[in-house]
């Protein structure tokens, strides 16, 4: 994959009936992560820590900055907080493909500066198994 604009790397979640685009975001992360399971004894080659393969749990995170923007993306995130949702998601990668899966909106922090706008944080973690499509 080579350099990409950042612009190009979307969030967007399922509203029921299609996929919507969250309007405003700025800047957008997604971070896979899974964690280990030790299983190093008395008897592992010179102490040398072992793992057991495929026996972590898997998770991703999505973090996102923006502004709201977009009437029908801000209400549906909006009520997927406070309902604590879990949603249907899709991250759009340039040039690398599509995850999709259920998501949970776990933060969500606004802020502003008096003589700015408005901006907001969001947070999401995954909350089952991720597929991925190439483009």
């Amino acid at each position: 994959m080579g350099a990409q604009k950042g612009k190009d790397l979307l969030l967007k979640i399922h509203d029921g009936t299609a996929y919507v685009t969250v309007a405003g975001l700025r800047s957008r992360k997604i971070a896979f992560n899974a964690e280990t399971v030790d299983v190093t004894h008395a008897e592992s080659a010179d102490r040398w820590r072992e793992l057991l393969a495929g026996a972590g749990v898997k998770r991703a995170s999505l973090s996102g900055r923006g502004l709201f923007k977009d009437a029908a993306s801000d209400a549906l995130v909006r009520q997927a907080f406070f309902d604590g949702a879990i949603n249907q998601c899709r991250v759009v990668v340039p040039d690398f493909g599509t995850i999709d899966g259920l998501f949970q909106i776990v933060g969500l922090e606004l802020s502003g500066e008096h003589n700015g706008e408005v901006t907001f944080d969001l947070s999401l973690e995954s909350a089952g198994a991720l597929t991925f499509a190439v483009l």
